[in-house]
Protein backbone atom coordinates (compact mmCIF):
# COMPACT_ATOMS: atom_id res chain seq x y z
CA UNK A 1 0.00 0.00 0.00
CA UNK A 2 1.07 3.75 -0.72
CA UNK A 3 0.66 6.38 1.70
CA UNK A 4 0.31 10.39 0.81
CA UNK A 5 -0.24 12.67 3.42
CA UNK A 6 -1.40 16.51 3.02
CA UNK A 7 -2.71 18.99 5.03
CA UNK A 8 0.07 20.48 6.93
CA UNK A 9 0.87 23.92 7.75
CA UNK A 10 1.97 26.41 10.00
CA UNK A 11 -0.77 27.44 12.60
CA UNK A 12 -0.82 29.80 16.19
CA UNK A 13 -1.24 28.67 19.30
CA UNK A 14 -4.69 27.08 19.99
CA UNK A 15 -5.23 26.76 16.27
CA UNK A 16 -6.77 23.80 14.18
CA UNK A 17 -5.44 21.80 11.30
CA UNK A 18 -6.83 18.49 9.86
CA UNK A 19 -4.14 16.02 8.14
CA UNK A 20 -5.46 13.62 5.37
CA UNK A 21 -3.81 10.21 4.13
CA UNK A 22 -4.78 8.92 1.35
CA UNK A 23 -4.05 4.94 0.37
CA UNK A 24 -3.60 3.26 -2.84
CA UNK A 25 -2.65 0.16 -4.15
CA UNK A 26 -4.58 -2.39 -1.94
CA UNK A 27 -7.96 -2.65 -0.27
CA UNK A 28 -7.46 0.08 2.47
CA UNK A 29 -10.14 -1.22 4.61
CA UNK A 30 -7.33 -4.29 4.88
CA UNK A 31 -5.60 -2.15 6.58
CA UNK A 32 -5.01 -0.54 10.47
CA UNK A 33 -3.83 2.89 10.44
CA UNK A 34 -1.98 5.08 12.54
CA UNK A 35 -0.75 8.61 12.67
CA UNK A 36 3.10 9.40 14.21
CA UNK A 37 5.15 12.68 14.94
CA UNK A 38 8.76 13.17 14.80
CA UNK A 39 10.25 16.53 16.22
CA UNK A 40 13.83 17.33 15.27
CA UNK A 41 16.30 15.27 17.01
CA UNK A 42 13.51 12.28 18.81
CA UNK A 43 12.67 9.66 18.05
CA UNK A 44 9.75 8.84 16.19
CA UNK A 45 6.20 9.11 18.56
CA UNK A 46 3.13 7.01 18.26
CA UNK A 47 -0.21 9.71 18.29
CA UNK A 48 -3.33 8.12 17.39
CA UNK A 49 -4.52 4.61 15.64
CA UNK A 50 -7.46 3.11 14.20
CA UNK A 51 -8.96 0.08 13.34
CA UNK A 52 -10.00 -0.77 10.32
CA UNK A 53 -13.43 -0.41 10.14
CA UNK A 54 -12.85 3.13 11.90
CA UNK A 55 -14.96 1.06 14.99
CA UNK A 56 -11.66 1.66 17.43
CA UNK A 57 -9.29 4.61 18.06
CA UNK A 58 -6.42 5.19 20.25
CA UNK A 59 -4.66 7.65 21.63
CA UNK A 60 -1.13 9.17 23.30
CA UNK A 61 -1.90 10.58 26.50
CA UNK A 62 -0.76 13.98 25.08
CA UNK A 63 -2.42 14.40 22.62
CA UNK A 64 -6.10 12.94 24.02
CA UNK A 65 -8.92 15.01 24.06
CA UNK A 66 -7.61 17.74 21.43
CA UNK A 67 -7.10 15.00 18.24
CA UNK A 68 -9.75 12.91 16.36
CA UNK A 69 -8.53 10.27 14.40
CA UNK A 70 -11.01 8.97 11.46
CA UNK A 71 -11.10 7.34 8.28
CA UNK A 72 -13.39 6.85 5.02
CA UNK A 73 -12.60 3.85 3.45
CA UNK A 74 -14.94 4.55 0.48
CA UNK A 75 -12.40 7.27 -0.03
CA UNK A 76 -9.35 5.49 0.86
CA UNK A 77 -8.59 8.27 3.09
CA UNK A 78 -7.37 8.69 6.94
CA UNK A 79 -7.69 11.43 8.99
CA UNK A 80 -6.46 13.42 11.95
CA UNK A 81 -8.12 16.69 13.20
CA UNK A 82 -5.77 18.67 15.36
CA UNK A 83 -7.31 21.12 17.44
CA UNK A 84 -6.32 23.36 20.23
CA UNK A 85 -2.41 22.85 19.17
CA UNK A 86 0.40 23.35 21.18
CA UNK A 87 4.14 24.51 20.45
CA UNK A 88 5.51 20.90 21.09
CA UNK A 89 2.75 19.67 18.76
CA UNK A 90 5.48 21.23 16.37
CA UNK A 91 6.53 17.96 14.23
CA UNK A 92 6.71 15.91 11.14
CA UNK A 93 3.54 14.19 10.74
CA UNK A 94 3.41 10.60 9.27
CA UNK A 95 0.67 7.94 8.24
CA UNK A 96 1.16 4.08 8.75
CA UNK A 97 -0.58 0.82 7.95
CA UNK A 98 -0.47 -2.55 9.39
CA UNK A 99 -2.23 -5.17 8.00
CA UNK A 100 -1.73 -7.15 11.48
CA UNK A 101 -4.43 -8.36 13.52
CA UNK A 102 -2.26 -9.29 17.14
CA UNK A 103 -3.31 -6.19 18.60
CA UNK A 104 -0.17 -4.95 19.14
CA UNK A 105 -0.42 -1.93 16.65
CA UNK A 106 -2.71 -0.35 18.97
CA UNK A 107 -0.14 0.23 21.43
CA UNK A 108 0.88 2.87 18.84
CA UNK A 109 4.55 1.48 18.29
CA UNK A 110 6.36 2.60 15.10
CA UNK A 111 7.75 -0.70 15.02
CA UNK A 112 4.29 -2.18 14.72
CA UNK A 113 3.57 -0.87 11.43
CA UNK A 114 4.78 -2.10 8.19
CA UNK A 115 4.03 0.76 5.43
CA UNK A 116 4.49 4.43 5.72
CA UNK A 117 4.27 7.54 4.00
CA UNK A 118 6.53 10.44 3.74
CA UNK A 119 5.36 12.72 5.86
CA UNK A 120 3.46 16.34 6.24
CA UNK A 121 5.22 18.97 8.58
CA UNK A 122 3.19 20.55 11.19
CA UNK A 123 4.31 24.17 12.82
CA UNK A 124 2.72 25.66 15.66
CA UNK A 125 3.63 28.98 16.75
CA UNK A 126 3.37 30.30 20.63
Amino acid sequence: VQLVESGGGSVQSGGSLRLSCIASGKPFDDYNMGWFRQAPGQGREGVSAINFSGGSQFYSDSVKGRFTVSRDNAKNTLYLQMNNQKPEDSAMYYCAATDSNDGSWTDLSPASFDYWGQGTQVTVSS
